[in-house]
């Protein structure tokens, strides 16, 4: 998908990259990525967990340089890794990479112990130019999502990229009811497919719900 001089890539489970018009790289979550897939510049990590925070695919699109910015518990699994650089952050800070400016916000699960608020790990406002990309990582419909409806319907560049496969994250209905509060221009499904949860089948729900309401939803392919 391209908007504008912005092109996003899905990589399969809640995996993306965010390529820039000056070449800038940024990988987001990558989980069991394809060989093919080009090094990056810059990789966002929501949390944790294995199908987040997997050694094997940083080191697999890493190069030397390649800043990777995860949460404080995340920390004993990158320092494994040489020749990268490591940044802590929490939800609430941001911070510039060149012409992008990176938020950390917060994903949080409401009524499961999967992802619990109090251990801070979060999702991603990536805003390059007038285009803005949320990536919301593994999270329940949160009231902090409220915040973002301000970036969408202006210059028609906010896409959100939201985990629609239930039991560690809310399902394709509750995604829909999210992106509803949220309001991007275009909302992309996430978290599924790759034998952690969720369906194809929990995403077309999801799109179909959001079309339903009037909102802007596509599937993408995974590279």
């Amino acid at each position: 998908m391209e908007i504008k001089h912005v092109k996003i890539d899905y990589l399969g489970h809640s995996g993306f990259v965010v390529s820039n018009g000056n070449g800038k790289r940024i990988a987001i979550d990558p989980y069991n990525v394809s060989d093919k897939i080009e090094k990056v510049d810059l990789i966002l990590i929501t949390h944790p967990h294995y199908d987040h925070c997997s050694i094997k695919d940083i080191i697999k699109l890493a190069k030397k340089g390649t800043i990777v910015v995860i949460p404080a518990d995340a920390q004993s699994k990158i320092t494994k890794i040489g020749e990268i650089e490591m940044q802590i952050i929490e939800p609430g800070e941001e911070f510039e990479f060149g012409t992008v400016r990176v938020e950390a916000v917060p994903a949080y699960n409401i009524g499961k112990e999967f992802h619990p608020k109090s251990e801070n790990w979060m999702g991603y406002v990536v805003k390059i130019s007038d285009v803005i990309v949320y990536h919301a990582g593994d999270t329940d419909n949160i009231p902090e999502m409220k915040k973002l409806s301000g970036y969408g319907k202006k210059e028609n560049n906010f896409v959100a990229l939201l985990p629609i496969s239930g039991q560690y994250v809310m399902n394709a209905d509750e995604a829909v009811s999210a992106a509803s509060i949220i309001n991007p221009d275009i909302a992309i499904p996430m978290h599924y497919g790759a034998g952690v949860a969720g369906t194809l089948e929990d995403a077309k729900r999801f799109v179909d719900g959001c079309k339903k309401l009037g909102l802007h939803a596509e599937i993408l392919e995974k590279i």
